[in-house]
């Protein structure tokens, strides 16, 4: 008895350590702690108490009855949801433009990054900065009149322009293609922040030690080699955390851009998951419907995350979680 007794004791000093460990710790970043309060009462206002609305998604929900007075339908919801064929669509569009946003997104400003790094004229290279992320700021509102009136038949810029270099013998109504309209979002969305995502890589690359490229340049490595050897595996980490957490979001990519951008006549390639739930779900009253489709947007974005996350640990051994 005394043996076990013994054995429990050894178990239990090394949680005990830990224990006073933590608790010391958070001591001595009390004011931490506290600052840190606001920051996690609103997280848990906006983002897990809003969780209890999933269960009109079970229900056949009507806002003049009370929670219990709902009537209970269980996955009747997301039976309808899986045979229609509007929503296939959406989930398709929704693919299409996270992949060719997530590979554009991710090459051009990392390319960018390097790019400025190497330019040594530092009132250029702040001029480029610059330029590059003040479309960041512009609302989708302003951005999608200013590219729709780009891409117009009448006096578009890019039209003029193919037209004056006899690429094309008339101008092209892009807006009207459906088959173009993936390309029109992934260019507007690279375009609009590409620059803003550059600050984060610029800032990567800032923490690479000089002594690294010196002792390169002595040993005779070119530009081009400094970038692939010392560069590119300085920033891996910053790469890697970015991909993990843009696939968690590949099938939440919002309408914004899609709303603004698409009409009537590229519909079918236009709608996403979010602007499906708008018109199918809160646009015709209902809700139930609604938030059905947004618990499966949640769920696979879960499932996303954890399996890129999964994925890049074994690979590279690196982590978010």
């Amino acid at each position: 008895m005394k043996a076990v007794t013994a054995e429990v004791a050894k178990i239990d000093r090394p949680a005990k350590k830990k224990a006073s460990r933590f608790f010391s710790t958070m001591l001595q970043q009390r004011y931490l702690y506290l600052m840190s309060i606001p920051f996690v009462i609103w997280v848990f206002v906006f983002s897990y108490l809003p969780l209890w609305g999933w269960t009109m998604a079970f229900q056949k929900f009507k806002p003049a009855k009370s929670f219990f007075e709902q009537d209970w339908v269980g996955f009747d919801y997301f039976k309808e949801l899986f045979h229609d064929d509007t929503f296939f669509q959406a989930l398709r569009n929704t693919l299409a433009m996270s992949v060719m946003g997530l590979i554009a997104g991710f090459t051009i400003p990392i390319i960018l990054a390097i790019l400025l790094n190497e330019v040594r004229q530092q009132m250029f290279k702040r001029v480029v900065q610059t330029i590059s992320y003040l479309p960041h700021f512009v609302s989708w509102v302003v951005a999608a009149g200013i590219i729709s009136k780009m891409l117009s038949t009448d006096n578009g810029v890019v039209n003029e322009v193919l037209v004056g270099l006899h690429l094309i013998h008339e101008p092209i109504q892009f807006m009207a293609k459906g088959n173009l309209f993936w390309s029109i979002v992934t260019a507007s969305d690279v375009w609009k922040e590409t620059g803003w995502n550059t600050i984060i890589y610029l800032a990567a690359i800032a923490g690479i030690g000089p002594e690294l490229y010196e002792a390169a340049r002595v040993d005779g490595a070119s530009r081009l080699q400094q970038v692939w050897h010392i560069t590119l595996p300085g920033i891996r980490s910053t790469i890697i955390i970015l991909i993990i957490i843009s696939i968690g979001h590949l099938i939440s990519i919002g309408f914004e851009k899609q709303f603004l951008l698409g009409n009537n006549l590229v519909r079918d390639y236009s709608q996403t998951l979010d602007l499906y739930a708008l018109n199918y779900g809160l646009g015709m009253g209902r809700y139930s419907f609604g938030t059905a489709i947004n618990i499966f947007n949640s769920v696979v974005s879960v499932i996303l995350l954890f399996t890129a996350n999964g994925i890049f640990k074994k690979i590279t051994k690196e982590s978010i979680i």
